[in-house]
């Protein structure tokens, strides 16, 4: 015979199951009304909420705070939706007011602070206040001073102890030891009080202009998930990021991040698109923080400036400025996984950190990203070079357009702090960028400068019709020696090395020598072994040089083959022309190197010489 199969069953809750939840459940729609309001939403998002057992509330009370923004809520009392929304306004107005301080009499003082904020809730008309704190209370006085000191100098009426949400003779304020933040600042309370307030007027405005019904209605995310609130959280909060925040499309789906390898979140900044996994988030301040630092990718246009650097390692060196900026900026709050962020690199950009990286490959191959181990949470896009593309150029544009009104909106109203390192990024990425002959050119210039020009009779005199019989002297450049004006070119002539590249700087070299008085450069060609070509005359550079070679690179060898010349000054500065593909160079200080190379391309090795690349 068949095993028998049993048939589950549906046992009825008992009444205390069905009573935990419907009290979770009422209580879970008064903070949502909170985080809904403008007024409140700002300190929901840095407020904690306890209601374990054997938390501060007392057993006949509702709720308490503690300085450190901390409320115990009873975990059982089972209260309507608006009369949890009233007593959590009554805690957050506490924080929010500035009502911890101390005073001679603790308890006169909080009932004096009750008195208050009772008053503002019953003029501001929020919630539903529960027994017995439904008492109508006179809202004359709202000065928790002037309360203060007339409660001293007489005895407390009965009817001002029911304004406490700790219940009957309790208080409903307590003091903590402070919390010491590691990573971040400690919440405002009166800032943060003061934008909702500011937020309020601004939605109040909208109501009486017809945008709005409702002052929920007009702060409610539109399809009521986190992303939406994020956005929202973005334009009234962090304006800098606003104008991104609205134009990307945000995509929760958890299947989705399971298929594409997402372990938390990713940006592909080609389709405007973030992905973001909802079972990564335990707080909507994590959701936020991760939502920045994918937006900060794409404003700062990460995925342009790898320019043939490794994808993983330069991902892993945006992620500790990026999330180093938002721990300074006090944006969200740093996901309890943990994030790339060391405190030691803090004031270096991306560039820097990528060539302490690749120093010490082993120690950062094992270092997750947002999207996983070992993995990039930047996208890339139909190919490699999209951003040359008309679609990317006019994505770009849009980038940098949004950055551009964020931060000119942060500076003009003062909305938030902002790191000297993000403020110099995004200055560097609003002005046009220099093109790699002109900034070559400046490099020239600061090598040679113009030769000045002296009176000498040791030409032909020239005179004047009117006075023939009077010589005067001609204007001549100063005469100077070979080597005071004179550079070396190392140039590699391996087979990788592209001819045309290779003639556009061979060409832009001759031209500045001829304009900046440089008579002659001492060139060497580098391929697996060095050719010494002597001085040749800028004319001979452009047209007439017969590169030898064409081998492996090795530059080492040309390079020290110039510095231990005798013919060539100590200090005499020069240029390598490479492929990058090439042997690790270490230099000599205080000789001036420059290194010329293509677009796109990475040194592989940390330099800090002057880097020109070639462009179309």
């Amino acid at each position: 015979m068949g095993r028998k199969r049993s048939r589950p069953t549906n046992r009825p809750k008992s009444k205390s199951q069905s009573a935990a939840q419907a009290s979770d459940h009422n209580f879970r729609l008064g903070t949502s009304r909170l985080y809904g309001h403008p007024m409140f939403s700002s300190m929901m998002y840095h407020v904690g909420f306890y209601r374990h057992k054997d938390n501060l509330c007392p057993p006949d009370g509702w709720a308490v705070v503690t300085s450190n923004g901390h409320v115990h809520a009873h975990p059982t009392r089972l209260g309507e939706p608006e009369e949890w929304a009233y007593v959590l306004a009554h805690c957050l107005l506490h924080l929010g007011l500035g009502h911890f301080k101390e005073a001679e009499s603790p308890d006169v003082w909080n009932i004096a602070c009750d008195h208050v904020v009772a008053s503002f809730l019953q003029e501001f008309r929020f919630g539903t206040p529960p027994e017995p704190m439904n008492t109508p209370i006179d809202g004359s006085v709202r000065d928790e001073e002037k309360v203060y000191r007339q409660l001293r100098k007489s005895n407390i009426p009965e009817h001002l102890w029911h304004y406490s949400t700790a219940g009957l003779y309790t208080v409903d304020m307590i003091f903590e030891q402070p919390i010491q933040y590691y990573h971040s600042k400690p919440p405002d309370w009166h800032v943060l009080f003061a934008q909702g307030l500011a937020s309020a007027v601004t939605g109040a405005v909208a109501i009486a202009g017809g945008e709005a019904d409702d002052l929920f209605g007009y702060y409610d995310a539109d399809d009521g998930s986190m992303s939406g609130k994020a956005r929202k959280w973005f334009m009234n909060h962090f304006p800098l990021l606003g104008g991104l925040a609205a134009g990307f499309k945000i995509i929760e789906d958890n299947q989705l991040c399971t298929r594409m390898d997402i372990s938390v979140a990713a940006v592909n900044p080609s389709v405007g698109e973030i992905y973001m996994k909802p079972a990564a988030f335990h707080l909507f301040e994590e959701y936020i923080f991760v939502m920045a630092h994918e937006l900060l990718h794409v404003a700062l246009r990460h995925e342009a400036r790898r320019q043939g650097r490794d994808p993983y390692f330069w991902n892993v060196a945006c992620d500790y400025v990026i999330n180093e900026w938002l721990v300074e900026m006090n944006v969200g709050q740093m996901p309890s996984y943990g994030v790339l962020y060391d405190p030691e690199l803090k004031g270096l950009n991306a560039e820097a950190v990528y060539d302490l990286i690749v120093n010490d490959l082993r120690k950062y191959r094992k270092l997750a990203t947002l999207k996983g181990r070992g993995q990039c949470d930047i996208l890339d896009g139909p190919s490699a070079d999209w951003w040359k593309t008309g679609e990317g150029l006019r994505l770009d544009e849009f980038y940098r357009r949004a950055l551009q009104n964020g931060y000119q909106y942060t500076e003009m109203h003062g909305r938030g702090f902002l790191p000297a390192g993000l403020i110099e990024e995004i200055r560097a990425l609003l002005q046009p960028p220099i093109p790699w002959d002109v900034e070559l050119a400046q490099w020239f210039d600061a090598q040679f400068p113009p030769l000045e020009k002296v009176r000498s009779y040791a030409r032909p005199s020239r005179r004047q019709s009117s006075t023939p019989d009077i010589p005067r002297p001609r204007y001549v450049l100063q005469e100077t020696d070979l080597m005071d004006r004179t550079f070396g070119v190392v140039l590699d002539t391996s087979g990788s090395m592209d001819r045309t590249l290779l003639a556009k700087a061979l060409g832009a070299i001759a031209s500045y020598c001829m304009s900046r008085d440089v008579m002659a450069a001492r060139v060497v060609f580098c391929d697996a072994h060095p050719y010494d070509e002597g001085y040749m005359a800028p004319e001979d550079i452009a047209g007439r040089v017969r590169v030898k070679g064409r081998g492996g690179t090795i530059l080492m060898p040309g390079i020290r083959l110039l510095e231990n010349a005798d013919d060539f000054p100590a200090d005499g500065p020069i240029l390598i022309i490479t492929d990058t593909e090439c042997d690790r160079i270490t230099v000599q200080q205080p000789r001036e190197y420059a290194f010329l190379i293509p677009a796109g391309k990475h040194l592989p090795f940390p330099t800090t010489g002057k880097v020109f690349k070639i462009g179309d």
